[in-house]
């Protein structure tokens, strides 16, 4: 059974997303943070790992994209997961009770609008939405809530005191799933991800888009992070979907002569939302 590494604990996101990846189970490992979880990967303590890199609402997670840079992963698949937060507690307790809610810092993010209708609960971030809520059941803490998935509640049994309360309902976050080679990647590709840097003058990254739009890819995002060795000079993350992979090969072979570096952040199948 494959080692997979998640950031965080059962009955977490990453916890579900890694379920969804692997239904017939895996070995799962779990780190108390991404940088620790993107380690671990290169270091082959895990086969693979679970990440969350992008979420409707609140966007990119940049810091994810560098470490996947940093360690040199690469991305082999991806799955959307609808996201659903839920405000819990120990049970028998209403919500004018709770003096305390401790969550991940973007589960916060995503139910800030709920929480402005009761000024009395203190905010609190924590590593991962399901660890607080083991806490509470571990210590028998009363008067203190989390936000974490439904999964959460049934493992550290908790009672739901309000049901979905992000502020945007159709909220899903992307993960993808990688590992420390290109040992094993999907058959057919549709989709990948690149990094790479240009010549600081005009016009250079527009003649790098041109070419990715006259190879028929489709541009599905562009970020950039700034090159912390080089002041002032940037390094570009890119998405990129196609439907002919010679089309796809030929744009990957153009754009790497053109860039000053270029990396293959992975390439794989184009996931469904």
């Amino acid at each position: 059974m494959k080692k997979i590494g998640i950031q965080g604990i059962k009955g977490s996101f990453h916890h579900m997303a890694a379920q969804e990846f692997f239904p017939q189970g895996a070995n799962i490992i779990e780190y108390r943070t991404f940088d620790e979880l993107a380690r671990g990967t290169s270091n082959k303590e895990c086969d693979q790992a679970v990440i969350a890199i992008e979420n409707s609402i609140a966007g990119s997670i940049l810091p994810n994209y560098a470490l996947l840079d940093q360690f040199a992963l690469v991305i082999i698949k991806e799955f959307y997961l609808k996201i659903d937060h839920n405000l819990m507690a120990l049970p028998d307790q209403k919500i004018k009770e709770i003096k305390e809610v401790h969550s991940h810092p973007m589960a916060l993010l995503q139910c800030k609008s709920f929480f402005e209708k009761f000024p009395h609960i203190k905010l609190v971030e924590s590593n991962d939405t399901a660890l607080f809520a083991k806490e509470i059941n571990d210590n028998k803490m009363f008067r203190m809530g989390a936000i974490a998935s439904k999964k959460a509640s049934e493992f550290f049994k908790l009672e739901i005191l309000n049901e979905s309360i992000q502020t945007i309902k159709n909220n899903v976050t992307r993960f993808v799933l990688v590992q420390s080679n290109f040992l094993e990647r999907e058959s057919s590709l549709t989709k990948a991800a690149w990094k790479f840097t240009l010549e600081h003058k005009r016009g250079s990254l527009a003649t790098v888009l041109n070419v990715i739009s006259d190879c028929n890819l489709n541009l599905t995002k562009i970020q950039s992070l700034p090159i912390i060795e080089t002041p002032g000079k940037y390094a570009f993350f890119v998405d990129l979907t196609f439907e002919n992979e010679t089309d796809y090969f030929k744009a990957k072979s153009i754009v790497e002569i053109m860039s000053s570096s270029f990396k293959i952040l992975g390439e794989y199948k184009n996931g469904k939302f």
